[in-house]
């Protein structure tokens, strides 16, 4: 994690200090790095998405099944693929 250190100087308001410190932040990109991890998602699992490819598969023969069956259109059939 990066730090960011501003110290007063003798005959500064602190005005110009929270300025200081908040173009300090803003160029060290804390922030970006922050909002960045906001959303982070773990990887998958290969567990995961080896189960996930089995439905797909599965949902993909059913899907063919019925087709042959007569059972749904083909246009409905080309939503889904």
């Amino acid at each position: 994690m990066i730090r960011v250190e501003v110290k007063k100087n003798e005959s500064e308001t602190t005005a110009n200090l929270i300025r200081r410190f908040t173009k300090r932040v803003q160029s060290s990109s804390i922030i970006r790095q922050a909002k960045g991890l906001r959303y982070w998602e773990r990887p998958k699992s290969e567990y995961v998405k080896k189960k996930s490819a089995l439905k797909r598969i599965a949902k993909k023969k059913h899907y063919e099944k019925l087709k042959k069956l007569g059972k749904i259109s083909d246009v409905y059939y080309k939503k889904f693929r």
